[in-house]
């Protein structure tokens, strides 16, 4: 019970940090064209600035997020994560209370550090406590269950926002992401860095599946970090820890490319959606609101009931699928209406990140699962620096005048095929893990 507590009380932080983040998002633009091109509706400034501050932002995650996962499993998860609870309120309490020029590039830059500290610190903290609380049989309903409530505070702050001015959306934001600080402090219980037991959280392990008769081996051939007196494992450490089993390798391969692809579509979306079919604020809001809420379904209804029929490698598999299809019909869309049914997909690539987690969470050991989170979520940061430097220009080249064919979704296309390869690779780890499976059972047969 005090288990279920404590995960009832981290999905609360999780749902007001998240409401906090992504109510800002739609009034920022405004904001940066009004203080960068004041009364102009296009501005090429405006665009770089956000592409340096995603640039920087995911640089410095790459670098801070599995520090800061490392030092959660040495110092424990509540006292690593009052970080970027904390720095996430600065840069909304500056546009809360002015939003003038000045104010401005005073927000862009404690956005970028505050950025680098809550990009991917706080989703790995989080997945990390969940490891703590729940047994490797039902973690990816539980890091299912947690996506949801993320997607449901976008969803939610994405709803408020459209129902506020811009002045009080800040000033609402700044008062919800203080509230989820407080609220950690004061009720969230803290299990330190230790995962508990497999029999002590899921009584009902016992199985005479593959899986369960070689547990045994594949705790073996866990990776293992050397302990540091300082507390930070060098590069060098967590290479060896990527690279440690197949699992591991494979889990950061699929991550780098469906992450690529991922922020490809992001980078290339909105202004492909206005060139090709004259989309607005509105309908790209509505776009949002449709992934949103498949993505909150997904996560909270559709994946706990297929997490204990289906193993995390054909949940991988399915969401994948499902995620190339998604960006696929964004890129050959025929007409307005095939980017609403696009979204829809998302009920199925909503599988893909917590199907990613819990494998990477059984892969490793109890002292490891915060470095390990933070070493998958350090290389999806890697994706988004990538990202925008690869697909912006093609984007741009393509929407412009001087395209060499015509083929408004070609960066799109090419996003597509990112999250191909990463589906690829997950049918080759899932073939390989079968032979495996094979070739332990014929030892056991013939011991």
């Amino acid at each position: 019970m005090k288990d279920l507590a404590g995960l009832g009380h981290l999905f609360v932080v999780t749902f007001l940090f998240h409401f906090a983040s992504f109510m800002v998002i739609p009034a920022v633009t405004d904001v940066t064209m009004e203080a960068v091109c004041p009364g102009r509706d296009e501005c090429s400034v405006a665009i770089y600035l956000s592409g340096f501050q995603n640039a920087v932002t995911g640089l410095g995650a790459l670098v801070v997020t599995p520090i800061v996962g490392n030092l959660s499993d040495r110092y424990g998860r509540k006292a690593l994560m009052t970080l970027p609870v904390t720095v996430a309120i600065a840069p909304l309490f500056i546009l809360a209370c002015n939003r003038m020029e000045v104010y401005f590039y005073v927000y862009y830059v404690a956005k970028i550090i505050a950025g680098v500290f809550c990009e991917g610190t706080m989703h790995c903290l989080c997945l990390a406590y969940v490891a703590d609380h729940v047994g490797p049989r039902r973690r990816a309903a539980a890091f299912g269950l947690l996506s949801g409530v993320s997607a449901a505070g976008f969803v939610s702050g994405t709803l408020t926002a459209r129902f506020l001015p811009t002045a009080s959306t800040f000033q609402v934001a700044a008062a919800v992401a203080v509230a989820s600080a407080l609220y950690l402090r004061a009720f969230l219980p803290d299990a330190g860095g230790v995962s508990c037991a497999d029999e002590a959280c899921d009584p009902l392990l016992q199985d005479s599946s593959c899986t369960s008769s070689t547990s045994s081996s594949d705790e073996e051939l866990s990776p293992r970090l050397p302990l540091h007196k300082s507390g930070l494992p060098s590069l060098s450490d967590m290479v060896a820890l990527l690279t440690g089993s197949l699992a591991m390798s494979g889990a950061a391969i699929v991550t780098f490319f469906y992450s690529l692809g991922e922020h490809g579509l992001q980078t290339a979306l909105l202004y492909y959606l206005k060139a090709q079919f004259g989309y607005s604020k509105n309908e790209y809001a509505n776009l949002l609101l449709i992934v949103g809420a498949a993505g909150m379904l997904s996560q909270l209804t559709v994946m706990p009931i297929l997490a204990p029929i289906l193993d995390e490698e054909m949940l991988l598999i399915v969401g994948l699928l499902g995620g190339c299809t998604h960006v696929f019909l964004y890129g050959i869309a025929w007409s307005y209406w095939v980017p609403y049914f696009a979204a829809a997909f998302v009920i199925l690539s909503a599988f893909v990140y917590p199907s990613i987690r819990t494998k990477v969470s059984k892969s490793v050991g109890s002292n490891e699962q915060g470095i390990a989170q933070g070493c998958i979520s350090g290389i999806s940061s890697f994706a988004s620096i990538l990202g925008p430097l690869v697909f912006t220009p093609l984007t741009a080249w393509f929407l412009s005048e001087t395209e060499p064919f015509n083929f408004k979704g070609f960066s799109i296309l090419c996003a597509g095929f990112c999250t191909l390869i990463a589906f690829i690779i997950s049918l080759r780890m899932r073939g390989a893990q079968s032979n495996t499976c094979k070739k332990t059972t014929v030892q056991h047969e013939q011991a």
